[in-house]
């Protein structure tokens, strides 16, 4: 007999297949895409706010999003894997020092904002190309390809290295003339 944890992760790995969730913490600025059932139709309403708590319980997860709306303070909690959210967006990423942010309630204005974390990414994104020399058959040449042969460097002239030493006796004779100015 399977344990309730165990039905739990299978019911996460199946909605994870179908939709994908990124990963936000407390202080993010989410867009969460809410369909809405009217009549007959659907249609997806978008509730845009801090994320100020998050509830990590498997299945069970949820997260809560607040908004002011007319000057006045909306929460909206959500099931995580509900099928009710059709997306999930993350606009900024907050930088906080609290898991729940329940003291964003009492503020407002200024007091309620929350500085941008600023994220650094070390290399260069970058999607691999295969550059024309790499093609396995080389004999066979690519429609638009045009053949670029390496460009021969003509030997470089001796160019005088005295450039910079002429500034820099320059400066130093400008520094002397000052000195005597002074005496």
């Amino acid at each position: 007999m399977k344990n309730i944890e165990e039905i739990n992760k299978l019911n996460v790995k199946k909605v994870l297949e179908k939709k994908k969730i990124p990963e936000f913490f407390a202080g993010d600025t989410l867009k969460v895409g809410v369909r809405i059932a009217e009549g007959k139709r659907e249609r997806i309403q978008y509730f845009e706010g801090v994320c100020i708590a998050k509830k990590n319980r498997d299945f069970n997860s949820s997260f809560t999003v607040r908004k002011i709306s007319f000057g006045e303070g909306v929460e909206r909690t959500f099931a995580l894997y509900s099928t009710i959210i059709s997306s999930i967006k993350v606009i900024r990423s907050g930088q906080v020092r609290r898991a729940k942010l329940y003291y964003l309630r009492d503020r407002k204005g200024k007091s309620a904002r929350i500085t941008e974390k600023i994220q650094k990414r070390i290399g260069v994104d970058v999607s691999e190309q295969i550059a024309p020399e790499e093609v396995e058959n080389k004999d066979i040449p690519l429609e638009n390809e045009k053949k670029i042969e390496p460009k021969k460097e003509a030997p470089m002239a001796a160019t005088p290295k005295t450039e910079p030493k002429k500034e820099a006796l320059k400066k130093t004779q400008l520094k002397k003339e000052l000195q005597k100015e002074k005496k």
